[in-house]
This record gives C-alpha cells, sequence and structure tokens, in this order.
C-alpha cells in the first residue's frame, strides 16, 4: 500500500546496523572459521545467539538442527542463518497492512504506556492523508492522563479529525467515532487503547467492549489489531505480545525505535512464537519516519 520502502535498502542497512552486528557478525565471527560444530562452538553460538534477543527456544532449536547434521559446516553458517531465518518471518504471513478501497477501515492500535502509540497513530494518520485518504482518530485510551491531549497534538499535524471525550467510557468513544465515519464517508478509523497489563482483566473487558461495538455498527469493516512495540525491549517485548495476544485477537506488530537498537531480533522472534508478522517500523521521530517492513528487504539488508 505504502511506497515507503523504494530505493531504501541501503537506509535500512543502516537502520539495522547494530542488530546485524549483533545478530549476525557476532556468530559468524566466532563460528565461521572452525573446522566442525563441536559441542564447545554450538554452545558459543547458542549463547550469542540468545544474547541477540533471538529467543532461548528458536536459539536451541537453530543449533540442534546443526548437531544433529553433518552437511552444513561452520563456514556457511552465515547462509544457514539467512534461510532458517527467510523461513520463519516468511511463515508468519504477509507484510502488507491490510486496506480495503471503498470500506470502511479500522486499525485497533495497542501496546504498553511507552511503547511509541501515540506517535505511530499520528504517523499512520499522516501516511493515509497523504495517500488522499479521510482519516479519524478515535482516542479510546481514556485511562492514562494526558494521553488525548497528546493524540490530539498528533491528529493535527496529521490533519486528522479526531473523537475525544475525557474520562468517557471508551466503547462510548468508538461508537462516536463509527457513526460519525458512517455520515462523512470516512475511510479509516485509527483507535487508540489502554496499555494496561498490570490489569489484564480490566484491559481484557475495556477491548471486549469495543470490539462488541464495532461488530454491531460496522460488521462490515476490514479490521487489523496492531501492537506496538519498542524495539529496545527485546525479550521483554515478547513477554507483551504474549500477554496481548491472549486478551485480544492480534493481527500484527508495529515497531518503533528500530533505528539505533541492537534487539530487532525481536522481529524474527515474535514470527516464529506467535506467527505475528510485522507490517510497520518505526526509524526516527520525523513524520515521514513510519516504514512498512518487508521481510526479503530486512533480510538483505542483515545479511549483505
Amino acid at each position: 500500500m505504502f511506497g515507503f520502502f523504494s530505493n531504501s535498502i541501503e537506509s535500512l542497512k543502516k537502520t539495522v546496523a547494530k542488530t546485524t552486528q549483533a545478530l549476525v557478525g557476532n556468530v559468524v565471527d566466532t563460528v565461521s572459521e572452525e573446522e566442525e560444530f563441536s559441542e564447545f562452538v554450538l554452545e558459543d553460538m547458542e549463547d550469542l545467539l540468545i544474547s541477540a534477543d533471538l529467543g532461548v527456544n528458536y536459539a536451541a532449536e537453530l543449533v540442534d538442527k546443526l548437531r544433529n547434521q553433518t552437511k552444513i559446516k561452520p563456514s556457511v553458517v552465515k547462509n544457514y542463518l539467512k534461510e532458517e531465518f527467510s523461513k520463519t518471518l516468511n511463515s508468519a504471513g504477509s507484510n502488507q497492512l491490510s486496506y480495503k478501497d471503498n470500506e470502511l477501515n479500522i486499525y485497533f492500535i495497542t501496546g504498553v504506556n511507552g511503547a511509541g502509540k501515540t506517535t505511530l497513530i499520528g504517523k499512520l494518520a499522516y501516511k493515509f492523508k497523504q495517500e488522499g485518504k479521510k482519516v479519524l482518530v478515535a482516542a479510546a485510551d481514556t485511562f492514562r492522563a494526558a494521553a488525548e491531549e497528546q493524540l490530539d497534538i498528533w491528529s493535527k499535524r496529521a490533519g486528522a479529525e479526531i473523537v475525544r471525550h475525557d474520562k468517557a467510557d471508551p466503547a462510548s468513544v468508538v461508537y462516536e467515532a463509527i457513526q460519525k465515519a458512517k455520515s462523512e464517508n470516512i475511510d479509516v478509523i485509527l483507535v487508540d487503547t489502554a496499555g494496561r497489563l498490570q490489569n489484564k482483566f480490566n484491559l481484557m473487558e475495556e477491548l471486549s467492549k469495543i470490539k462488541a461495538v464495532i461488530d454491531k455498527q460496522a460488521p462490515q469493516a476490514l479490521r487489523e489489531c496492531i501492537l506496538v512495540l519498542d524495539a529496545n525491549t527485546g525479550q521483554n517485548g515478547l513477554q507483551q505480545a504474549k500477554v496481548f495476544k491472549e486478551s485480544v485477537n492480534l493481527t500484527s506488530v508495529a515497531l518503533t525505535k528500530l533505528d539505533g537498537s541492537a534487539k530487532g531480533a525481536i522481529i524474527i522472534a515474535i514470527a516464529k512464537e506467535l506467527s505475528l508478522p510485522v507490517k510497520l517500523i518505526g526509524v526516527g521521530e520525523q513524520m515521514t519516519d513510519l516504514k512498512e517492513f518487508n521481510s526479503n528487504d530486512f533480510i538483505e539488508a542483515l545479511f549483505d
């Protein structure tokens, strides 16, 4: 949908440079000069993959495959990792953000406070506006102080309208947004939601009420539920994703603050552990610094 990655492989390489070193460079430097995969070498490799935030289970699986074979030699470990990572990312599903022309498209934005939800909503609203879409923001995070004010600022920067009511029931905000969208032929509703992981029951109740409103008021609307994660949280981000997936029907992940992070392997870990594709990445502070993620480009940037 968005032509974000045109002519930008070189830029992507710079964005993931620290992840490349942590995930690929360190392993290749340590392993590739060895003649065989001794137990000592395999243990070193597993430790390096875990420290790069690939995840304990996946790191063990990759090493076990090498332990139980004789064809792959340490000199080609880089090719082995590239092939395995590619298969994992591709198996998680399409990276393309869903969108239907001539329909109402509703994007649920979830994530813990501080992950970058508000900023992502502003940037996503801006991208849709640049494509000529009519965009409405629903400020349904009525729990966190100042959330609505921050969202209002970002919505105005993006040129999008906003529905907000301080301290209102989140479901009522979404209801009003849908009614407004119907009457004004809005293309896109971006719904901000609370990120209260410390009270999982309340979070589930709140999200289920919002879902019920959408089911009744906009049953034909396209829906996408995007979990926003801060790339720097590494494996903690994976744990957050597991909790949110238990609470709501997640369809994809947006990874913020990827620029400068050495923990970008979380993209692969999420694909492996939760079968969720990353669809958006944040690579800077500017309104245009939201990119549509592409698995093949990411792999090429990592292994070039």
